[in-house]
Formats: structure tokens, C-alpha cells, sequence
């Protein structure tokens, strides 16, 4: 009965992988660099693609969505302005009746 190293991988029991040093560990960093190299021209080439379909908008579309945003600022300084003067008037009524003011 030999004394294999086994490991349990998803419930199935598998050999277990052999390290190894030596001269071929050179290798597999150069290989890993390699790889990694790979992946980054990759993904920069991707972003290059990309970048390529990212679009300015026109002065025209610029304005329109500013406007709609001073619009939209407006709108709820407004709402808000208003929201805290009905806390404040029934904070102080409240504050009122318990005697606090």
C-alpha cells in the first residue's frame, strides 16, 4: 500500500498536485509574466474599443440637460423650504403647549 497524498475536492477524492522545484520553476514565472502580459494588452486593448464608442454630447444636448437639472434643484430647494417651515411652525406649536417656549 503506497502513501499517496490525496485531496477531496466537491466530495470526490482526488490525487493531490505534486510540487515541484527545480529548473522548470523558472519557467512557470516566465510563463506567468507571459500570461500576465497577455491579459493586460488585452484589457487595454478592450478599453481602447471601448473608449472608442464613449460619444460627447453637443452643446445643444449640454444646455438642455443643465437646464433640466437648475430646474430639478429648484424644484426641491423649494419643497424642501417648505417642509421645514411645517416642521418648524409644529415644533414650535408643540414646544408651545408642553410649555417650552
Amino acid at each position: 500500500m503506497g502513501s499517496k497524498a490525496t485531496i477531496i475536492v466537491n466530495g470526490e477524492e482526488r490525487p493531490a498536485p505534486i510540487k515541484r522545484s527545480g529548473p522548470n520553476s523558472g519557467s512557470k514565472l516566465f510563463g506567468s509574466v507571459a500570461d500576465q502580459w497577455r491579459e493586460l494588452t488585452h484589457f487595454l486593448s478592450d478599453v481602447r474599443g471601448e473608449m472608442r464608442k464613449v460619444v460627447t454630447p453637443s452643446r445643444k444636448e449640454v444646455e438642455a440637460t443643465t437646464t433640466v437639472v437648475l430646474i430639478a434643484v429648484f424644484i426641491f430647494g423649494v419643497f424642501f423650504f417648505v417642509v421645514d417651515a411645517i416642521f418648524d411652525f409644529g415644533l414650535h406649536q408643540l414646544l408651545g403647549k408642553l410649555g417650552g417656549f
